[in-house]
């Protein structure tokens, strides 16, 4: 594997519960671990999602694509590399590629975040168009990278 594969980094291993009955992973596993390196590298930027969470905020995916070029075998090393660009308008866009042991791309996706307060309970949420501080700060964390 290259070691500066640069962005916010996840490093995983495709385990049996990741893939089809023919060991090859799962389309799906690919979602949860574009989830598992968002929530990493807020924490790593300086916020904890659950404490988001715990005041009612939430970042719900709006627009999810994810391009599969190679594929990944129970057993394989994979690292996850995502870069956070600006904001477009409410929409917070990661890019995110899924890099083989040998560094080739065996997926590439980009996933778009809005936010959304719900402490108003159900039937309350609204977009917000402004982050709160913390957030506004962790995003620029986020797009300067982890470097």
């Amino acid at each position: 594997m290259p070691s500066d594969p640069g962005g916010w980094l996840l490093e995983r291993r495709v385990l049996p519960q990741h893939t089809d009955h023919a060991g090859v992973m799962w389309h799906g596993a690919y979602v949860a671990w574009l989830e598992e390196a968002r929530v990493e590298a807020l924490a790593a930027a300086g916020l904890a999602y659950s404490d988001l969470s715990a005041r009612g905020l939430e970042l719900p995916v709006v627009s999810l694509t994810i391009d599969y070029r190679q594929a990944l075998f129970h057993g394989d090393a994979v690292r996850l590399c995502s870069e956070v660009l600006p904001r477009q308008g409410v929409k917070l866009p990661w890019r995110s590629r899924f890099l083989a042991s040998d560094g080739g791309v065996a997926a590439e996706a980009r996933v778009e975040l809005v936010l959304v307060d719900g402490s108003g309970g159900p039937g309350q949420r609204r977009l917000l168009r402004r982050l709160p501080a913390d957030l506004e700060a962790a995003v620029a964390t986020l797009v300067r990278g982890p470097h």
